[in-house]
């Protein structure tokens, strides 16, 4: 579970998160929604461990973010909206540095890598530089990297963007399969439609505060999920 209770996040004057309290549970897809500058990157990098909080509590599993930083992250995964990679390496030296990271072992890697390139359609591609791929290529890579080590928790910010149709069917199948599995995927889109069909249960944020959270079905009633968001964004 992610526990997130008062987390409180400043800029000099600027307030962007004011005092966020929800909670993930285990086995759920949770969208987490609002308008450019709302506040979603800034909570999802300091759950996972980017940014710190001027006040609050997040917890992953029961332990402190904070206080447990790394052992919060061995169960995490991480994947932002503009996947920044290194660029001089091939696609999968970086895959095998991020897995030495987690210490997963060869089999383990050679089975998830060999899975997840073939699913993307990347595995022609994996000994070429990074630097040579298009945003929706690095994205794949991206994915592979967090998928390798079999996180617990799947933290992604806008994961569809620039990736193809065919990719954006098979992230939303992995996603499901994880979900099976007892794990967590936690992730913000403006892609709403996806994420009313996505996710189980949802967080809408506005200008750093938390205006709606709850099941999908009790945020959007007999409404679309687009609707109730222009609603509530006014």
């Amino acid at each position: 579970m992610i526990e997130i209770k008062n987390v409180t996040k400043k800029y000099g004057e600027t307030v962007a998160l004011d005092n966020v309290s929800f909670n993930v549970e285990d086995g759920v897809i949770f969208a987490f929604i609002g308008h450019n500058g709302a506040g979603k990157t800034t909570l999802i990098k300091s759950i996972v461990g980017i940014h710190d909080i001027d006040s609050g509590e997040i917890l992953i599993d029961g332990l402190s973010i904070k206080d447990n930083p790394v052992e919060c992250k061995k169960i995490m995964a991480f994947v932002p909206d503009n996947p920044e990679l290194y660029e001089h390496m091939k696609a999968i030296d970086f895959i095998n540095f991020i897995c030495d990271m987690y210490d997963v072992s060869y089999e383990t890697r050679e089975k998830n890598i060999t899975r997840y390139a073939k699913l993307f359609e990347i595995e022609k591609n994996l000994n070429d530089p990074i630097s040579s791929f298009s945003h929706g290529m690095k994205q794949k890579i991206a994915l592979i990297s967090a998928l390798a080590h079999d996180p617990k928790v799947l933290i992604m910010d806008e994961p569809f963007v620039g990736l193809d149709p065919k990719a954006v069917f098979d992230v939303k199948e992995v996603m499901n399969e994880m979900i099976k599995e007892g794990k967590i995927i936690f992730f913000s889109t403006h892609i709403l439609d996806v994420a009313e069909k996505l996710c189980s249960r949802v967080a809408i944020i506005k200008n750093g505060k938390i205006i709606k959270t709850g099941s999908m079905k009790d945020i959007k009633g007999d409404k679309s999920l687009e609707k109730v968001f222009l609603e509530l964004e006014g």
